[in-house]
């Protein structure tokens, strides 16, 4: 039972960047480069639910040690995405078909909420940002660039939760978005419906209610809008 024992996940996590990982001044640190591939590695479905983590084939594909390795590993801890194991590493964490259920409808709740405010108190500059996104994001689709398309979804979806001005609801957001992550990026692959155009259009409309401030009709659209991701995730996902 020792094997499957999971150690808590901290909601802070110190990172302790070793002599390897220290750059010039405007550069990515090593430790950020690390967390930064390994989430997409895992996020893209490249290890199935409950699959061990193979540090060393990271650290080999990735070129470094195990200590930023197991650092990155500790911060997916935290955000949901990985269970760390006593002594025995880390594996993907492992989603009941309950919990794709509470964690949409939640997520969609946090997101209707989100939108619902960033309409009363989102600023011109702020809406110029999500605007500019939309259209990277939509250049990414026509090139059928999924990695980079996914990337510009996700900052779309964050900054009007930051035009939101909440800051516990972009706690909560933040905690439940990481968990989620896999399945979000999942629910693209679902090509019996082809989701991933069917969620262009749907970022369209967001987009088009976020311009004109129609806070009701904007949280319909992000509630319906992970409602569809919900029941696409299952489809799409890559066990």
């Amino acid at each position: 039972m020792s094997d499957t024992k999971i150690l808590p996940a901290t909601a802070e996590i110190t990172a302790i960047i070793p002599p390897e990982t220290r750059h010039e001044p405007g550069k990515t640190s090593l430790h950020d480069e690390v967390l930064s591939r390994l989430r997409d590695y895992i996020v893209e479905g490249n290890l199935s639910d409950g699959a061990r983590i193979p540090e060393r084939e990271l650290c080999t594909q990735f070129g470094v040690s195990r200590t930023p390795l197991r650092e990155a590993l500790k911060v997916l801890a935290s955000e949901g995405l990985v269970d760390l194991l006593p002594n025995r590493g880390a594996r993907v964490r492992t989603l009941r078909d309950e919990d794709y259920r509470e964690l949409f409808d939640l997520m969609g709740g946090l997101e209707a909420l989100a939108g619902r405010l960033a309409c009363e108190s989102i600023s011109a500059a702020q809406y110029a940002e999500i605007e500019a996104l939309h259209h990277q994001m939509y250049g990414f689709y026509l090139r059928r660039d999924l990695h980079e398309y996914f990337r510009c979804n996700q900052e779309i979806h964050q900054k009007i939760v930051d035009a939101a001005g909440n800051r516990a609801l972009a706690a909560m957001y933040a905690t439940v978005a990481g968990q989620i992550r896999r399945l979000r990026y999942a629910a693209n692959l679902d090509g019996k419906r082809d989701r991933w155009a069917e969620a262009v259009r749907e970022h369209e409309a967001i987009l088009d209610a976020l311009r004109r401030r129609a806070g009701a009709e904007l949280s319909d659209l992000l509630f319906k809008h992970l409602r569809n991701k919900r029941s696409a995730a299952r489809e799409g996902f890559v066990d």
